[in-house]
């Protein structure tokens, strides 16, 4: 009767398998390296002959991310839809909005720091898979905090981050107020809400600056041709 090995879990076999790879001294087998990811131990990357190159070549555009953020109200949305439009001529794009997202994606989580960093996390790990796959990623949300923008820039190499922060007073977001947001939240329905009693920390490293005053906001079409006009001169657009 054969031997049978009983395995406890998946991972149990994984280590075996791999244990007996090992030992058959395959050719290219021991460039095989495991790493340890959080609380997760023998992950094993696994490199595809596809890579972002080839599909940049084949989309015939470059893959990366413009990040878009602001308060509440500052007009992100509206900013990445106009620039999807005006863009969708160019190349294959698409959007990740903070609220859709929360349909879905981000559906578990809620506005509390942790969950906030943990809302970050996910978008840029995703925005990361649309730019290796050679697509213009527009992302927007209000990401309160420098940290998690850092670390959202970091997933990507070669400078394919833009980071565009809507510079809109308060008082201008709380005029417009276009989901009552700021109304519950002076009235202590919400707590927690950034800009009032949660701080946004405004960028010191972003490559685009949307300034807006009270008295002078600029179109959203005029807004997107400022983005535009940078992706054009730092060679993320091909005429």
């Amino acid at each position: 009767m054969p031997n049978v090995i009983i395995f406890g879990s998946i991972l149990q076999y994984k280590i075996y398998l791999f244990k007996i790879l090992t030992s058959l001294k395959l050719p290219g087998i021991d460039k095989l390296l495991t790493s340890t990811i959080g609380k997760l131990t023998n992950i094993l990357w696994h490199d595809c002959p596809i890579g972002q190159f080839e599909r940049q070549k084949l989309l015939n555009q470059k893959g990366y991310v413009v990040w878009i953020a602001g308060l509440s109200g500052s007009g992100k949305s509206t900013l990445a839809c106009t620039l999807g439009h005006e863009l969708h001529s160019r190349g294959h794009t698409y959007i990740l909005d903070g609220d859709n997202l929360r349909h879905g994606l981000n559906r578990d989580l809620c506005f509390k720091a942790k969950d906030l960093a943990k809302n970050i996390r996910r978008v840029g790990e995703v925005a990361k898979l649309f730019a290796d796959a050679g697509l213009i990623c527009i992302a927007s949300l209000i990401s309160p905090y420098r940290s998690e923008r850092s670390a959202c820039r970091k997933l990507l190499n070669n400078s394919t981050f833009i980071e565009v922060f809507l510079n809109v007073p308060l008082e201008v977001c709380e005029a417009r107020d276009p989901k009552g947001l700021y109304k519950l939240t002076r009235a202590r329905k919400i707590k927690g809400f950034t800009g009032i009693d949660d701080p946004y920390e405004p960028p010191s490293d972003c490559e685009i600056v949307i300034q807006c005053k009270a008295s002078d906001c600029a179109t959203p079409k005029s807004m997107a041709d400022q983005v535009v006009s940078y992706l054009k001169a730092n060679g993320f657009l091909q005429d």
